[in-house]
């Protein structure tokens, strides 16, 4: 199932567009590519979507999009000035049907999938590069701040949009012994 483009897609395209020029971007978990476009339209170097649903790989190859199948950094390689992730955030609900769930869940309590993307992010990201993660009032964010300082990586909220049941945000991730430019 591809994850259609809502609120979370556009914010989250809204600061790729003023960060992708001339960059070289991972998209990871690329869905229906908006991430992707955004930065190509944005005049980044170069762009690959990394996606696990067969379904949105195919979808993001009939878009001309350069695109690999991975779970997460399994089969990635290289090393990116941008890092682009919209990922699954919410916590497990029971009551939502599998395939719903696949693509919004982001494990039981929410926040595991962010939790491995961050583990082997460094290994891909240029030594000044920029990580750019979505996130959700409803996703735990608790051990997420743990382990972005257990990394030596350093956050900021670059753009809220609240909404009727949670409050979604951006955050600039970076290496904290760089300054962005």
């Amino acid at each position: 199932m591809i994850y259609e483009p809502a609120e979370d897609s556009y914010l989250l395209a809204q600061e790729v567009k003023k960060y992708a020029r001339g960059k070289i971007v991972l998209d990871m978990g690329a869905g229906s590519g908006i991430q992707s476009k955004a930065a190509l339209d944005s005049g980044a170097k170069g762009v690959l979507s990394v996606e696990c649903d067969p379904e949105s790989l195919r979808h993001l190859k009939q878009q001309g999009l350069t695109a690999l199948s991975s779970d997460l950094f399994s089969n990635v390689q290289g090393s990116f000035d941008l890092i682009i992730f919209n990922p699954p955030y919410l916590p497990e609900d029971k009551q939502e049907d599998d395939v719903s769930r696949k693509i919004t869940t982001g494990g039981k309590k929410g926040d595991e999938i962010i939790l491995r993307f961050l583990k082997d992010v460094q290994k891909h990201l240029a030594k000044k590069g920029t990580i750019l993660l979505l996130l959700s009032s409803l996703t735990p964010k608790k051990r997420i701040q743990t382990l972005l300082t257990k990394l030596h990586l350093k956050s900021r909220t670059l753009i809220t949009l609240p909404l009727f049941m949670e409050e979604l945000e951006v955050l600039e991730i970076t290496n904290q012994s760089f300054k962005m430019d």
